[in-house]
């Protein structure tokens, strides 16, 4: 009896070691299975994570790619917003490898500058031929920087007083006597010079002005030959949709802008005569002798809006005043180009924007003297870029003075200027306060110069 009891006891201790065995071994097969699907599985999703990145990674480079064509397109042919093919885009390239096979592409949305703005806008997308749905898209603007990013570009030797004050960049071709405050670079052409007012060889930069850290000197020249504006564009734009005045007949045009878009027109048919107010100056006469800047006399013409392409030509002198509301350059100039010819402006009240940092902008070009008259406001405003051609933006050594002057704009001169004389001042704006209107570096008016070469404003990739 014990015997059988033992025998069973055994076999079924064996009987539990075989399902035990076939236990582990079923499991221990599935647990496996399980682990080697796994691994298989993370490295598959390693494997396609990796292929992704890798695609999309190449994406970007071949949209960047795109961008660095156009830039270098735009570089050859400035004008040209379609590729060369003179149709409306996009523009599809193919993007090869070293050996010359086609591995992705890149394709291009161009929108042309607005008027009056010289940035072009460039969409580049980028993919891979096999995997189109890993493209990548980059965005960039670029534009011809203005010399109305400077708040000053004079051809000869400059001077600024105690009472001054410069925010935004200067440049002269000549030296710089800076007594005043400044906020941002200061560049001379010269490493030495002899100023009229000063000991010879003088540093390109100096004065008891500053910072200091702010001077740069010598730098390279600007070319006034090349950068200074040719007119004949503005009469050739005034001819094709703008306004073209021819001479008066009489003393020249006043111009008053008005916050509507418009400007009234008046013909000058008298000046007022120095001999009225200007004291002794110089042998009796003021600076210019019996040449007047101010206005006696005039008559209403009519009122016109400003034109579309924003350019206004006047074969005579000019006086400007009133508040702009549009994007507009007024030149004032006659052809065939004769000093004796030459044709100035006058601006004999405020110029003032209707709306800083927007598409309001007017730019002042004259062939001759941009000059400020006798009769201006004692704290005079000036938001405009101001260009004279051949000759100086300045006032002449008046009798009195005046409390201030702010220019929120650029001013640009081949023969220099000044509007304040003495020291302390005896004529001219007391304190002068001079502001760089950053809206001016791509929002150039018409017809002033820009550098030949296209520079990077944005980039961004979107998503």
């Amino acid at each position: 009896m014990f015997q059988w009891i033992r025998d069973n006891q055994k076999r079924v201790r064996q009987n539990v070691r075989g399902s035990l065995l076939l236990f582990v071994m079923i499991f221990g097969s599935v647990a496996f299975t399980l682990i080697v699907l796994g691994v298989s599985s993370y490295a598959m999703f390693e494997n396609q994570a990796s292929n992704k990145k890798q695609f999309r990674d190449l994406s970007f480079h071949i949209a960047e790619a795109g961008v660095n064509y156009y830039r270098w397109h735009l570089a050859h042919s400035p004008e040209d917003y379609q590729d060369g093919t003179g149709v409306e885009g996009p523009y599809v390239h193919e993007f090869q490898d070293k050996d010359g096979n086609v591995i992705g592409y890149f394709s291009l949305d161009i929108v042309p500058p607005l008027t009056g703005t010289t940035i072009v806008s460039i969409r580049s997308t980028g993919w891979v031929a096999s995997q189109e749905q890993s493209s990548r898209t980059i965005a960039v603007r670029v534009g011809y920087p203005a010399l109305t990013d400077f708040s000053f570009v004079e051809n000869s030797e400059m001077r600024f007083s105690q009472t001054s004050i410069v925010h935004g960049k200067l440049h002269s071709n000549d030296g710089i006597e800076f007594n005043g405050i400044t906020d941002s670079i200061m560049q001379s052409a010269k490493e030495t010079y002899n100023p009229q007012y000063g000991p010879a060889d003088s540093p390109g930069i100096w004065g008891d002005g500053g910072p200091t850290t702010f001077w740069d000197f010598p730098v390279p020249p600007k070319d006034f030959n090349a950068i200074t504006t040719d007119l004949a564009s503005i009469r050739d734009a005034s001819d094709a949709g703008g306004l073209h005045f021819y001479s008066s007949g009489k003393e020249g045009y006043h111009m008053i802008f008005q916050a509507d878009g418009t400007f009234k027109l008046y013909t000058v048919t008298k000046r007022q005569k120095y001999t009225d107010y200007c004291k002794t100056v110089y042998n009796g006469y003021c600076y210019s002798g019996n040449v007047y800047y101010d206005i006696q006399n005039e008559t209403y013409d009519a009122t016109y809006a400003i034109p579309a392409n924003g350019a206004i030509f006047v074969e005579d002198d000019i006086w400007v005043e009133g508040v702009v509301n549009g994007h507009v350059s007024v030149g004032a100039g006659r052809f065939p180009v004769l000093e004796s010819t030459y044709q100035e402006i006058y601006p004999i009240g405020d110029i003032t924007l209707l709306e800083k940092e927007s598409t309001n902008v007017i730019g002042l070009i004259a062939q001759g003297d941009i000059v400020y008259p006798y009769n201006v406001p004692n704290d005079m405003v000036v938001e405009a870029a101001l260009l004279s051609q051949f000759k100086k933006i300045y006032r002449p050594y008046f009798s009195n003075t005046k409390n201030s002057l702010t220019i929120f704009g650029s001013q640009i001169s081949y023969d220099g200027g000044g509007v304040k004389w003495g020291n302390p001042v005896v004529s001219g704006f007391i304190n002068t306060i001079y502001i760089y209107d950053g809206n001016l570096r791509y929002l150039v008016p018409p017809g002033f110069p820009v550098e030949p070469t296209y520079e990077l404003i944005s980039w961004e990739e979107i998503e």
